[in-house]
């Protein structure tokens, strides 16, 4: 097992994230660096009650095995002071700051993989940095590396070959090229980072009913299945593509180990609906580790004790499981 420590970032300061790493601080963990700026942390475990005790270091040797109400946090200073719940968009280059911070050290080998927190994309894009989301960001720092989307829990993966685009524009971006690209990653990631061998995918099709034989729409028989044909010639174990609406029975799900959804709501609110908040976002394609939990920050949460962290505390967890893997592949 990878003996380097996780990086984990509060996301945005004003959100529940350094509410859920303080109330996991007495979990049994993975070695862990809370990448924050240290006043911030004090002032939340202040307003909590939290018993943790903050240490801050410069040196990652100085992280010894996680002890329970101990966190290391390596320093990265807000730009103004926050506010419980109160979103201001000066912290916006801290968050970034942080995020920052953890994936060039993943880079660097230093961190064996990162856990970020949620980030409200609105208010970094008022302070006038353009932001797509954290996935972009790191994806860029990783010189520009393809990802794919897949949020997993203990019942269902999907992976999703289009992110956060209005549907009107969703069937210009189902291509040939991003099917079999975005297929490719999920498949190679199964099989290292998640340690399965010669993994079936499911995959939908983008029209109602899978465009019922053209009468729906073609996308299917003039891009998705040509794409799927290409790739079991590769040997891929791909079955699809699946009407949406009869694909997450139990029919399908029992002989698969991943299903390809072609836009954002056609299979995340059935993930959702399975495990929301037990869920764990993971960025595949990167050649680090990234995961993040499945909701957003919560902000009149923030302070009150009433976050749970049952999200982050899976997406914990399924790094150091990712990285131990990824590290037998490598």
């Amino acid at each position: 097992m990878t003996t380097k420590p996780l990086a984990i970032t509060t996301g945005e300061p004003a959100g529940i994230g350094p509410d859920l790493i303080l109330s996991l601080a007495s979990s049994t963990l993975p070695n862990h660096v809370v990448i924050a700026d240290p006043s911030l942390m004090a002032e939340r475990a202040k307003k909590l009650n939290s018993p943790v005790t903050l240490k801050i270091i410069e040196d990652l040797s100085q992280v010894t095995p996680h002890q329970a109400n101990q966190l290391y946090v390596f320093p990265v200073e807000c730009s103004y002071p926050t506010i419980p719940g109160k979103l201001d968009k000066k912290n916006a280059s801290y968050v970034l700051a942080c995020l920052n911070a953890a994936t060039q050290g993943c880079i660097k080998g230093d961190f064996s993989a990162m856990v970020t927190g949620p980030v409200h994309k609105g208010i970094i894009n008022d302070a006038d940095i353009p932001f797509t989301g954290q996935t972009e960001f790191i994806a860029k720092q990783c010189h520009d590396a393809e990802t794919v989307m897949m949020l997993a829990n203990d019942k269902l993966r999907v992976a999703l070959a289009t992110t956060h685009l209005p549907l009107k524009d969703v069937s210009h971006a189902i291509t040939g090229d991003t099917i079999t690209s975005k297929l490719t990653i999920l498949h190679e990631d199964l099989t290292k980072k998640f340690n399965i061998p010669s993994p079936t995918i499911l995959v939908s099709g983008l029209n109602p009913h899978a465009g019922e034989q053209g009468y729906l729409g073609r996308e299917e028989i003039d891009i998705i299945e040509p794409c799927l044909n290409k790739l079991r010639k590769q040997g891929y174990k791909i079955i699809g593509p699946l009407p949406a609406d009869t694909l997450f029975t139990e029919k399908y799900l029992t002989q698969a180990d991943a299903v390809f959804v072609m836009y954002h709501d056609q299979g995340l609110p059935v993930l959702k609906y399975a495990g929301f908040g037990e869920s764990i976002n993971i960025t595949l394609g990167l050649p680090i580790i990234r995961t993040s939990v499945d909701h957003g920050t919560a902000c009149e949460l923030a302070g009150t004790g009433k976050a749970h962290a049952n999200s982050l505390l899976a997406a914990i967890h399924l790094a150091t499981q990712l990285a131990d893997n990824y590290d037998k592949h490598r």
